[in-house]
């Protein structure tokens, strides 16, 4: 979801999760992928071939 330009507010809501759990997951992501920003999440993502966003549409 985060791939998909969503903001944690979107993902919780459509989830059905709190922002507060969103939030602590993405900052895992970010943790675990050594980045700082969403953008290079993904990008980090698509380079390790952990996300495909072709297979989002």
């Amino acid at each position: 979801m985060i791939s998909q330009g969503l903001s944690n507010r979107q993902i919780a809501e459509l989830s059905h999760r709190s922002l507060h759990t969103v939030d602590a997951h993405a900052k895992s992501i970010y943790r675990k992928l050594a980045v700082k920003s969403r953008a290079q999440a993904v990008r980090d993502a698509m380079q390790k071939g952990l996300i495909d966003l072709e297979a989002c549409e």
